[in-house]
């Protein structure tokens, strides 16, 4: 078993869930037993080791290889710790089969981690160290909520020529990826006793031709926008609340909606295009963001010198684009040129059967190595 896979199945065996998934006090909620674990073996690899305090018993674990000589530039490497909940309890236990390893986390992103771990360990202890490049690797709180890790990351100052961001991709280096706005629609109307449903107003069915015009009309419209790398921006209603039972006529509905944006579109210029689509078609609901903070898409220029070495060491002409947000538009938004690489594919993140590809995971370490070997 080569030492790559080992480390997976270690990491599998750590649950890190986000705490935002489960109940307060929950025994597998945080990301503090996998960054002990991995902290503890880069002390033994010699790297220099730091915790960066992000949320209260959260923290980013942040690594350091500094080079032989002065520091001219800085590549990072970053995968993020957490997970979503498992089904069973069998998921925290890794099982390998057919060529791969199963269990909670094992594609997203434990198999980026244990890659780019394995990685700057093996440079570590390589005499190829880089003379003039500093390589950091932050294992990252909160993805999978709300990007805390990444975030406090940028506030913190820290800045690097190229991050790469852990997220299975096929071992595809990827430039692009679709940001998400999501958004609170609410219709009111006036309950009355059901036997007597034309004395009231239904919100629910205000809110039914609002659905309707935004899964027909308005996704219609998006379709005829696509981006070369990303296709086309989405629209979902993923959420309806409304009405307390069935004899009286609701006079609240609440619809949630997501929607996937391309380079060059913002937040606000979502509302606003929302806004005015309903108002065009006469239709009335109250207008709420329901994210904290931004979602951007996030879009690389593919020609700069870091971006094409990458490129190149991947062996791959042209770069790739994904539908799904990460941690890279964070960095980027921070002044880092970023790109997204892993091993796995992201249709099997978050399944109750998540595994990941083993050959995959040991030629993305290699590849990763052989990169940061490159450069000076």
């Amino acid at each position: 078993m080569r030492k790559t896979e080992q480390l997976l199945r270690e990491l599998v065996a750590l649950p890190s869930v986000n705490p935002a998934f489960l109940p307060a006090g929950h025994e597998h909620a945080g990301e503090g037993r996998v960054g002990d674990f991995l902290a503890a073996k880069a002390v033994d690899a010699g790297l220099e080791v730091e915790f960066q305090d992000v949320l209260p018993g959260r923290s980013n674990l942040v690594v350091r290889l500094p080079p032989s000589g002065r520091i001219r530039s800085r590549i990072l490497l970053a995968p993020h710790l957490d997970t979503v909940p498992a089904a069973t309890l069998s998921q925290f236990t890794p099982i390998r089969k057919s060529g791969r390893l199963f269990g909670r986390g094992a594609c997203d992103t434990k198999g980026s981690v244990a890659a780019m771990f394995t990685a700057i360990c093996r440079l570590a202890r390589s005499a190829r160290r880089p003379k003039e490049t500093e390589i950091v690797f932050a294992g990252l709180v909160d993805e999978e909520n709300a990007q805390a890790g990444s975030r406090a990351l940028v506030r913190g100052g820290f800045k690097a020529d190229l991050a790469i961001v852990g997220e299975p991709t096929r071992l595809r280096v990827v430039t692009a990826h679709k940001g998400s706005v999501w958004f609170r629609l609410e219709t009111c109307g006036k309950s009355a006793h059901g036997a007597r449903p034309e004395l009231g107003r239904n919100a629910v069915h205000a809110m039914a031709r609002i659905v309707e015009a935004l899964e027909t009309d308005y996704a219609e419209g998006l379709r005829g926008r696509r981006h070369a790398l990303l296709g086309a921006a989405t629209v979902n209603v993923g959420v309806i609340r409304g009405g307390t039972q069935p004899n009286i006529v609701p006079d609240r509905c609440v619809i949630e909606v997501d929607r996937r944006t391309l380079p060059g579109e913002t937040d606000s210029g979502v509302r606003r295009e929302v806004a005015g689509f309903l108002k065009a078609r006469g239709l009335q609901a109250g207008f709420e963001s329901s994210k904290d903070a931004p979602c951007r898409p996030l879009e690389t220029a593919p020609g700069l010198a870091l971006v094409r070495q990458f490129l190149a060491c991947a062996g791959q002409r042209n770069p790739s684009g994904v539908d799904f947000f990460c941690d890279a538009a964070v960095l980027a938004g921070g002044g880092m040129p970023s790109v997204v690489f892993g091993p796995g594919d992201i249709a099997q993140a978050h399944t109750a059967q998540e595994w990941i590809d083993l050959e995959q995971l040991d030629r993305a370490a290699d590849l990763l190595e052989a990169f940061l070997q490159s450069l000076p």
